[in-house]
């Protein structure tokens, strides 16, 4: 008869579902850089540290190393929105948890803007009949019209 396997630790940690993967991408989505920080040109990482309660809510953020220009304040409210699973312990015990985060701020690239020429327009029209045997042999089914009007 097998003995049964205890797990290593007693006191579960919590996690974020989807994994870091998608801790990272909640963090990219609703992160909104700060007027003033784009005003001022500011880019760097604030580290924080923030708290877990028994029920998985982030209950408090400290800064450890900011940057000001309302990057800290956003960061905060950026940990607070976040939702952690916690997987039940023995005895059901009610832990604060403390983590530790950076969230980095990097100005957003500008993209150039390209100007439509004057003058003219084009389209591009393609359409799909239904292929006849000897069309379905020489996969000529797909037909494809370009219009350009100039004014």
């Amino acid at each position: 008869m097998a003995k049964e396997r205890k797990d290593k630790s007693f006191i579960k940690k919590p996690i974020y579902l989807g994994g870091t993967k998608a801790y990272r991408a909640f963090i990219k989505d609703n992160l909104k850089y700060p007027k003033e920080a784009l005003e001022n040109k500011i880019e760097g990482t604030v580290m924080l540290r923030y708290s877990i309660n028994y029920k998985g809510e982030v209950i408090d953020a400290k800064i450890l190393k900011g940057i000001g220009y309302g990057c800290d304040e956003e960061a905060k409210r950026i940990v607070k929105l976040l939702k952690f699973e916690i997987p039940k312990g023995p005895r059901k015990l009610k832990v604060l948890f403390h983590k530790d985060t950076k969230i980095n701020f990097r100005l957003p690239k500008k993209k150039p803007i390209v100007k439509p020429k004057t003058g003219s327009v084009a389209y591009t029209y393609t359409t799909k009949k239904k292929p006849t045997e000897k069309q379905q042999k020489e996969k000529k089914a797909k037909q494809s019209y370009s219009y350009t009007i100039n004014w």
